[in-house]
């Protein structure tokens, strides 16, 4: 199941890349930021920032995802770093980002982290027929009828 699950959660962040990260222990609200992804890198995803970005700094890290469809929601554990491989920012850079940064991908407040991913808990929610029957008579629901739940290694 895990591994259905992970493909999932990864072709659901590819079609809607957008999640909510903040440092681990902090008391400060986590902030709504676009994943970069790489089809070759299943353990990471990127984020452009800047300088003035509370994240910036890097470190342990938490993001909450849902799907676009909210049929799939995940919460994952990585840690963030600072991406020095030039070709991986080359690579990543598209007009959407150089939107936001003046200098281009040498403005001195670009920032690209790495999130190294760690692990993840995985939510779907599909009843199928049978629940879709409890929840639309009350009736009770058990475990797995409403979708799977995975806790998976990234």
């Amino acid at each position: 199941m895990s591994d259905d699950i992970k493909k999932q959660f990864w072709k659901a962040l590819a079609e809607s890349p957008y999640v909510m990260i903040g440092a681990t222990g902090e008391r400060e609200h986590h902030i709504p930021m676009n994943a970069q992804l790489d089809k070759d890198a299943n353990s990471a995803f990127w984020f452009f920032t800047s300088t003035d970005n509370r994240l910036s700094g890097g470190g342990p890290a938490m993001a909450q995802f849902a799907s676009k469809g909210h049929d799939l929601f995940a919460c994952i554990s990585g840690t963030l770093v600072h991406e020095s491989d030039r070709a991986v920012l080359d690579k990543l850079w598209n007009n959407g980002i150089a939107a936001w940064y003046e200098g281009g991908k040498d403005d001195p407040k670009l920032v690209l982290l790495r999130f190294d991913l760690a692990d993840a808990e995985i939510w779907t929610a599909d009843p199928g027929i049978k629940g879709i029957f409890k929840l639309m008579t009350g009736m009770t629901m058990k475990d797995g009828e409403l979708g799977q739940h995975a806790e998976v290694a990234l």
